[in-house]
């Protein structure tokens, strides 16, 4: 029973590192000076739109289209596909669409990192002051470039945009992925207290970033792995959560099955190699260290939701020592990620199917749980597998 009290001590203790993170993050904002930032008058930034792809004939056609359709001097801007691996249609899609395209055929070694190395090393990636990579499933908006370039000068940095859902109406399991919740809020207020955000689709480096540091990460997780070397080598990462990019969500439980236990898997491995040299790193003050934990703990906020709830009930029913003060503290972590989601949910355009969308919650929650258990055992062997997609009816129209 004691060893059980530990274990639950533990878990609360990981599952309240966000909350205190985030009222350390309070206190930075409040206590520092505002000092609005002020674009460097002159020319915008030199942008390399790098598009990796692996068999994408079927999304890459609306990618491509909305990197045309940027509001960005076209001088400004370049668009590279990686057809990496591709036994489809993908590099004449590329090439139809009068874009560059680099083909990759090394089937002996694949994955999105290896093919981003392959490609920068052909590129003339110095010309440019920021590289922005495009998953090839995903949307740009009109005004993303322009509010990346409002960060500029850009070259020393690394931004992250805002990431969307493209099917956020399809069904319950879209609904509830509220993208407000980090990227309009959580993540806003990191880039306010001076942490780093995490790292997702459409980040964009900043060439000297990359002259320094290089492209060098192996996972699946690259924008974790991403994260946390950058973090532990005292690179900012901010948020632009003007510059939007959207990607579809898996619709049904089993293209999400996949999807999260590689996630799940990447993120622990991620976790297994980083976690030290982020708490030795001289470069990062003790708030982003603990705030970097945070987040590569951080279990999200459903899978957080079901193992509170099984783990607050395993403390009633078993009575451990302290199972009342254990149950107590496990309930209370969840006060952030209900906050977060009640303050997505007010800034929803359409709220009232999003809450209805919930009540698939608890079930979900349990599905999660199993997902997660499932992906310990891929840890090793943590593989990229696709997930299923779609064309939705105004892709069509393109």
């Amino acid at each position: 029973m004691i060893a059980l009290s530990l274990g639950l001590g533990l878990l609360a203790a990981i599952l309240v590192l966000p909350t205190l993170s985030d009222l350390l993050s309070l206190i930075r904002v409040l206590a520092r000076r505002s000092t609005p930032h002020t674009p460097r008058a002159g020319a915008a930034p030199r942008i390399l739109f790098l598009v990796p792809a692996h068999d994408e004939e079927l999304l890459l056609p609306a990618c491509l289209q909305s990197l045309r359709r940027l509001r960005y001097p076209s001088e400004r801007r370049d668009i590279v596909v990686v057809a990496d691996n591709c036994r489809d249609r993908t590099a004449e899609i590329a090439c139809g669409a009068g874009v560059r395209c680099l083909e990759r055929n090394v089937p002996a070694d694949p994955g999105k990192p290896r093919a981003i190395a392959w490609a920068l090393a052909q590129l003339p990636v110095a010309e440019y002051d920021g590289v922005v990579i495009v998953d090839a499933d995903t949307e740009v908006e009109p005004g993303f470039a322009a509010s990346l370039a409002t960060a500029a000068p850009i070259a020393h940095k690394v931004l992250q945009p805002y990431n969307g859902v493209s099917n956020e109406t399809e069904n319950a399991l879209t609904r509830m992925v509220l993208s407000a919740a980090n990227h309009g809020l959580a993540y806003v207020l990191k880039t306010r207290a001076g942490l780093n955000v995490p790292l997702s689709v459409g980040m964009c480096i900043g060439t000297q970033v990359l002259t320094t540091h290089g492209w060098t990460v192996h996972t699946v997780c690259e924008d974790w792995e991403l994260y946390a070397l950058l973090t532990a080598r005292g690179v900012s990462i901010e948020e632009i959560p003007a510059a939007r990019i959207r990607a579809q969500e898996a619709a049904t439980l089993r293209a999400s099955s996949t999807q999260r236990r590689r996630w799940t898997a990447g993120k622990l491995v991620v976790l297994a190699e980083h976690a030290w040299p982020i708490v030795r790193s001289p470069h990062a003050a003790l708030a982003q260290k603990l705030d970097a934990l945070a987040e590569l703990t951080a279990p999200g906020p459903v899978l957080h939701l079901g193992l509170v709830g099984l783990a607050a009930t395993v403390a009633l029913l078993l009575h451990p020592p302290a199972f009342a003060w254990l149950a107590a503290l496990l309930l209370a972590t969840l006060v952030r990620p209900a906050t977060y989601t009640l303050a997505a949910l007010a800034r929803d355009p359409a709220p009232v199917p999003a809450i209805r969308a919930f009540a698939f919650l608890p079930l979900y929650a349990i599905w999660r749980i199993g997902a997660a258990v499932s992906a310990f055992g891929t840890m090793r062997n943590a593989t990229w597998i696709r997930t299923a997609r779609a064309i939705r009816p105004e892709q069509r129209e393109q």
